[in-house]
């Protein structure tokens, strides 16, 4: 049997704090054993969790005795770890114990050091957040896991089952995980990325900006079938010159934006309405069908087709 250990820190997100527990508590073997102890340890005699507090039946020397050790986010991702958390986790690494974080428990397991030079992901909402905070780590906001091995990270909410479903195939293979992936009624592997969830919002215009009058032209007219040449003839300008005040001004290129507006019109679209796939690429001024749907999984991180699915309104 293997032990997980779960710390709670003050501030602890309930969710990230019950998912690992639940998930790696209802697993069994082939047998009907458990694989796994789980325990819950804190820093200290008291945690608070937001709505109510917490005791924690066992300390951090409890993380001596762990085979993985789950780190669940807290609402104060930017807070302080204190040092003691962190003397216990680079310990642990030491020896060798696997860490993963939930959310933003990446921040704690990056303020180890223990992420520098490596890839990880957290909440879209808080990746731009961890890159800020830890320039050493390469943050993926678009994934919802990342496995590096020894030391994984993972997206939001949700996308805590999906890593530990992910530990426990690594741990006991796909018969047994595919069990406790059925216990949480969840798929084994869900399709597509954290992408599919970031609300992708209209184009930037900034206010005033000189540039504000043609995109909003391009935003009217994303349907059409506009190139580079057509959006300087709109400027009044070269080629040239566009590509670079629009980079000064939107931090892009005239084409990206105009892919990103066509994207974000596109998911309405297949939110809101019935239309086929092959129609909708059509509306939003894609050029066939295939270049659509490349474009789409790309920047979403899911088909169009499975997109409805999973966001299609009533």
């Amino acid at each position: 049997m293997r032990t997980v250990a779960v710390l709670a820190l003050d501030r602890v997100i309930p969710f990230d704090l019950s998912a690992p527990i639940e998930a790696f508590s209802r697993t069994r073997l082939p047998d009907g054993r458990a694989a796994y102890r789980v325990v819950v340890c804190a820093a200290g005699a008291e945690v608070d969790a937001g709505p109510f507090a917490l005791r924690a039946p066992y300390g951090l020397d409890v993380l001596a005795e762990a085979d993985t050790i789950i780190l669940p986010g807290t609402d104060t991702p930017a807070a302080p770890v204190p040092p003691d958390v962190l003397d216990a986790l680079r310990a642990a690494a030491a020896r060798g114990t696997r860490i993963a974080s939930v959310c933003s428990g990446a921040f704690i397991l990056a303020a180890t050091g223990l992420l520098d030079g490596l890839r990880a992901t957290t909440h879209w909402a808080a990746a731009p957040l961890l890159a800020a905070n830890h320039p050493a780590v390469t943050v993926d906001p678009d994934v919802l896991y990342v496995d590096n091995g020894q030391f994984l990270t993972s997206a939001g909410a949700a996308a805590a089952l999906d890593l530990c479903l992910h530990l426990i195939r690594k741990d006991y293979g796909s018969a047994v995980a595919a069990d406790a992936a059925r216990l949480s009624v969840m798929p084994l592997e869900r399709e597509g990325g954290q992408a599919q969830f970031i609300v992708q919002d209209q184009p930037p215009v900034p206010a005033g900006a000189t540039m504000e009058p043609l995109l909003r032209w391009m935003e009217e007219n994303a349907g059409r079938e506009l190139t580079l040449k057509d959006i300087a003839a709109r400027a009044a300008t070269s080629t040239r010159t566009l590509n670079r005040r629009f980079r000064e001004q939107t931090g892009t290129t005239p084409l990206q934006w105009l892919h990103r507006a066509r994207i974000r019109q596109a998911q309405y679209l297949l939110e809101a309405t019935t239309h086929p796939v092959d129609r909708i690429a059509t509306q939003v001024g894609f050029g066939s069908p295939t270049a659509f749907r490349d474009r789409f999984k790309r920047v979403v991180g899911t088909s169009p087709h499975l997109y409805r699915a999973a966001f299609r309104h009533g």
